[in-house]
């Protein structure tokens, strides 16, 4: 597909594809593991300040993708799928994979970011929220206790601890349970099924 003058920028005084193009040609070639880890990063750069969505711009951007998708291109239904299923709330690769499981296992009424005041005012965002079951879910990846850049306490431990205190006060002010999967819970839709169900969390049907 030809490259038209809104699908080329400068970026750092180098000629590159737009955000919106270079997503659309990801798409249609990448694993969707892959393409819906892209699309939800990018709509999350023009969509997403702190928590708050702009939803005038996620149809922008979807409107986007969507006029690109000309039948005949390879890959085209791949594209236009990213399109529609990419969310800029997914702040992580992990998360955005873990959607994408949860949609093949057939979860479809799982909430995103879930706003939750803590006892002392403080105020924490669940990465998912299973209603039905009454529970939180955490993509709990490794970097936000090994990596100094990603981390916000001085010492892993501490980031163990910090972490320990924010789930005892989710569990407490709202009785909900907390499940976590990492890395290895999500390879493929399996894994992280087996995962939930093991803490009684079942998609619908």
């Amino acid at each position: 597909m030809a490259l038209s003058a809104d699908d080329i920028v400068i970026r750092h005084g180098m000629l590159c594809t737009s955000l919106v193009r270079t997503v659309f040609d990801l798409a249609r070639t990448l694993r969707a593991e892959a393409a819906i880890a892209a699309g939800d990063s990018a709509l999350r750069l023009v969509s997403v300040s702190g928590y708050r969505v702009d939803l005038d711009a996620v149809l922008a951007w979807r409107q986007e993708i969507a006029k690109r998708c000309r039948p005949g291109l390879r890959g085209v239904r791949r594209a236009r799928w990213v399109g529609e299923f990419a969310d800029g709330r997914a702040q992580l690769p992990g998360e955005s994979v873990s959607r994408l499981q949860l949609h093949r296992l057939g979860f479809r009424d799982v909430d995103l970011q879930v706003p939750i005041d803590g006892a002392a005012g403080a105020r924490y965002y669940a990465d998912f929220g299973f209603r039905r079951s009454r529970a939180f879910g955490e993509f709990d990846g490794e970097g936000k206790y090994l990596d100094a850049e990603l981390r916000e306490t001085p010492t892993p431990a501490d980031a163990v601890l910090a972490e320990k205190r924010r789930e005892d006060d989710i569990r407490g002010v709202t009785g909900w349970r907390v499940v976590r999967w990492g890395t290895a819970h999500i390879r493929t839709a399996g894994d992280l099924g087996a995962r939930l169900a093991a803490f009684g969390i079942h998609p619908p049907g």
